[in-house]
């Protein structure tokens, strides 16, 4: 029994459509603000004549210390404004998804709208399972975006890890 789940975040960043594609596009630099993808390496770029997909190779963390590999395709890539991707046959989770750079009314930015869908290993009881020690796809994409639009608006992302707690 295939039960997807999809997840769709939305995020306002300042900076322009062209800067934000660039950046993510470059699919090595997403573990840089996401929590889970360990790496991602692109095994070949799209070609002209070819006419053959990128693909690229996904790990990301799982659960109680394990990781998850699988590749992908990217189905469509538009410059500047979407890039969408599924993952080939025979991956450990079946997913697919996009990324939308959207221009922000009254020249505020990009809408960056991410929706993604996976069927989760062991079905609904594995993603009710994974949201028990905190690994819940909406948390996860909404802490990854707000991530990546610290990351492009200033240039880091700020982290309370390592500082001290005060008294309970």
């Amino acid at each position: 029994m295939n039960q997807r789940i999809k997840v769709e975040k939305t995020v306002t960043i300042n900076k322009p459509a062209k800067e934000l594609y660039r950046f993510w596009h470059n699919f090595e630099n997403l573990p840089s603000f996401t929590k889970h993808i360990k790496d991602v390496k692109v095994y070949n770029d799209k070609q002209e004549s070819s006419g053959h997909a990128t693909r690229t190779h996904w790990i990301t963390s799982a659960p109680l210390g394990k990781s998850v590999e699988w590749d992908a395709n990217i189905v469509e890539d538009r410059e500047n404004q979407l890039i969408s991707w599924t993952s080939v046959e025979g991956a450990d989770i079946a997913n697919s998804g996009s990324v939308h750079f959207t221009p922000a009314l009254n020249d505020r930015g990009t809408e960056v709208k991410v929706v993604t869908e996976y069927n989760p290993p062991g079905g609904l009881i594995g993603d009710a399972i994974a949201k028990l020690f905190g690994e819940s796809p909406e948390q996860q994409l909404g802490d990854d975006l707000h991530h990546f639009k610290m990351l492009m608006e200033t240039g880091e992302i700020a982290t309370t890890e390592g500082q001290p707690k005060g008294k309970g």
